[in-house]
């Protein structure tokens, strides 16, 4: 009996061991799945059936934060992320989380004007000589009227003033004017107008204010 005891004893201290071992190998395996990674890409929004994909708070535990996003609209990636469960997911800034299964890598150039002018790295002779000619025909004495007062405004003016030096004709590559968004966005209207509205539903879509996008710019370095 007593050898019996301890046979028992010596399978249960050795099963309890390997649980042991398994518990901790998948410990391991879900804390090396939940990995974050610096990223500057671009993605595009996928042909989704209801034209749109939703916006998450979080890729660990994820809740809808009630955004959503256009199809074939382009976001600037600034981390990815897998969860537990090995799931992909982009960061496009301010915590703002999508699937990656719904999004591909790359610059769409038919964007819709309201949604954020990404960075990318390629781009057209063409786009540059019409964006630089028709910028250079708009001199810095237009005026328009802002819809924004306040410390909207002023956040709006420090934004510019990064930017373009507050100059509605300055041109960088694709960018252009005053708050440097991207040509095709703007549809070949270079005015101070559309370039004010242009700019304005932009940041409403991705920031929701002014001072929202200054304070991402002094954190990031562009908005």
């Amino acid at each position: 009996m007593k050898i019996k005891s301890i046979l028992v004893k010596s399978i249960a201290v050795t099963a309890l061991s390997v649980t042991g071992l398994v518990a901790a190998n998948n410990n391991t395996n879900t804390a090396q799945a939940a990995i974050v990674e610096n990223d500057t890409a671009v993605v595009t929004v996928k042909n989704v059936s209801d034209n749109a994909i939703t916006v998450y708070n979080s890729y660990k535990n994820p809740e809808a934060t009630g955004q959503t996003l256009a199809s074939n609209t382009s976001w600037k990636v600034i981390k990815t992320a897998y969860d537990a469960k090995g799931h992909k997911w982009y960061d496009l800034g301010k915590n703002q989380w999508v699937r990656a299964k719904y999004v591909t890598r790359g610059y769409h150039t038919q964007a819709a004007v309201t949604q954020a002018p990404v960075q990318h790295q390629t781009q057209t002779e063409n786009t540059n000589s019409a964006a630089t000619t028709t910028a250079a025909n708009n001199t810095n004495t237009q005026t328009t009227t802002s819809t924004v007062s306040g410390s909207e405004a002023s956040a709006k003016e420090w934004i510019a003033g990064r930017e373009s030096g507050g100059s509605y004709s300055a041109s960088n590559g694709q960018y252009v004017g005053k708050y440097q968004l991207s040509a095709s966005y703007l549809n070949g209207d270079y005015s101070a107008a559309n370039q004010e509205r242009v700019a304005d539903n932009y940041v409403k879509g991705r920031y929701g204010s002014w001072t929202a996008a200054k304070a991402f710019w002094q954190a990031n370095g562009w908005y």
